[in-house]
């Protein structure tokens, strides 16, 4: 590790090394901070190298969970030793979420809304910079300075619940700061909620001009509602994107029949199934899987089909087995490109994410017609 701090640092000149372990440094029992210290000590990295570390096994949890010990890491190694001085900024933490689309739509939508705030931490233009000529090694991103300064937030905004507790608890325990969970912002119920949750904490009204995009999204909804009501889907994904996207499918009237959830807990089946009962003409055929794989759900397609999977590009091999169509939606989306940066939060992520689906069921009309009367270029 020492090697690997030098060599890092003479590389790439960084101002901070945010450090995490893997399975083999925590089964021969690493003392990571030991590591750390002597690398300062022998002058490998300077003294003054901001270095956040957290301990993340990958046989503890999953990348959730990983993502969850490093944001926590990062914001108590760099506010440690601060006082909070309240000022009139919130912060969002996104959680565990790689679309780059996701960062720049909800930033739009503070800004539209005059807010002041602090992303944490922002990976958009990280993940998908501009190509202008010449290379730059860290793009955009969350400043270290914005880091230092978000202890003074009036509060915390987490659009994720489930790769936030460590840091959700961390900042009420230790910074005294409000801290919220808001259901993941998929659809029209959730973004409303938390376009008022935003309203509460900073009383800034909800811009005309957003309740004119929820009102075309909307208009939107009506003009597929007959080809996604009364499909019945199957979904394959983290607990949070689950949660969202089964509320979306419940406003598009369509049935969420097999939830499976391979990192769920107990805590996300409870609020999988209160999302269900809430829309009992829709969501009283939904089953929740926690802790089964993509081979139990191969299973589940074949003993009772669905007419949509909505999953990672793992189940394009259910796609191939089962021959349901799948609807590209999680992490990690390998097989097809730019996906990331279209967002699927917001009214404009509902947007994206409708189109995304009742073209996928059009696409599959289109091919059990294309040899009869019904193959028509309207639709």
């Amino acid at each position: 590790m020492i090697e690997g701090l030098e060599n890092a640092y003479a590389l790439y000149k960084p101002k901070m090394f945010a450090i995490s372990t893997t399975c083999m440094a925590e089964v021969i029992g690493d003392d990571l901070n030991a590591f750390i210290k002597k690398a300062k000590q022998q002058g490998v990295i300077p003294e003054e190298m901001l270095t956040p570390y957290a301990n993340t096994p990958s046989f503890v949890g999953s990348h959730i969970d990983g993502y969850d010990a490093m944001l926590k890491g990062i914001l108590s190694y760099m506010t440690a030793g601060q006082k909070s001085t309240k000022n009139d900024k919130i912060n969002i933490i996104m959680g565990f979420d790689t679309y780059s689309g996701n960062y720049r739509e909800i930033r739009r939508i503070l800004k539209i809304m005059n807010i002041p705030h602090i992303l944490l931490a922002d990976i958009s233009d990280v993940f998908d910079s501009p190509n202008e000529g010449e290379y730059e090694m860290y793009p955009g991103g969350t400043s270290l300075g914005e880091v230092k300064y978000s202890i003074n937030s009036i509060a915390t905004v987490a659009l994720q619940r489930f790769s936030t507790k460590k840091t959700g608890e961390f900042i009420r325990d230790e910074w005294k700061q409000t801290f919220i969970n808001v259901p993941p912002p998929i659809g029209i119920k959730n973004t409303d909620y938390l376009l008022n949750i935003l309203n509460d904490i900073t009383g800034k009204p909800i811009p005309d001009e957003l309740l004119e995009e929820r009102g075309r999204v909307i208009d939107a909804m009506v003009d597929s509602y007959a080809y996604i009501h009364g499909k019945r889907f199957a979904l394959v994904g983290d607990p949070d994107l689950l949660l969202g996207l089964l509320s979306f499918i419940l406003e598009l009237g369509g049935i969420p029949v097999h939830i499976v959830c391979t990192n769920g807990d107990e805590e996300f089946e409870s609020k999988a199934y209160e999302i269900l009962k809430s829309e009992p003409l829709f969501g009283s055929e939904g089953k929740v899987y926690i802790k089964k794989d993509m081979w139990h759900l191969r299973s589940l397609l074949f003993t009772e089909p669905v007419d949509l999977l909505i999953g990672n590009s793992y189940c394009k091999a259910l796609w191939r087995d089962t021959g349901t169509p799948l609807i590209r939606v999680g992490f990690p989306i390998f097989d097809r490109h730019h996906m990331h940066r279209y967002p699927i939060i917001g009214y404009q992520g509902a947007l994206n994410l409708l189109t995304l689906m009742v073209n996928i069921v059009l696409d599959e009309i289109d091919r059990e017609t294309m040899d009869s009367p019904s193959f028509d270029v309207i639709r």
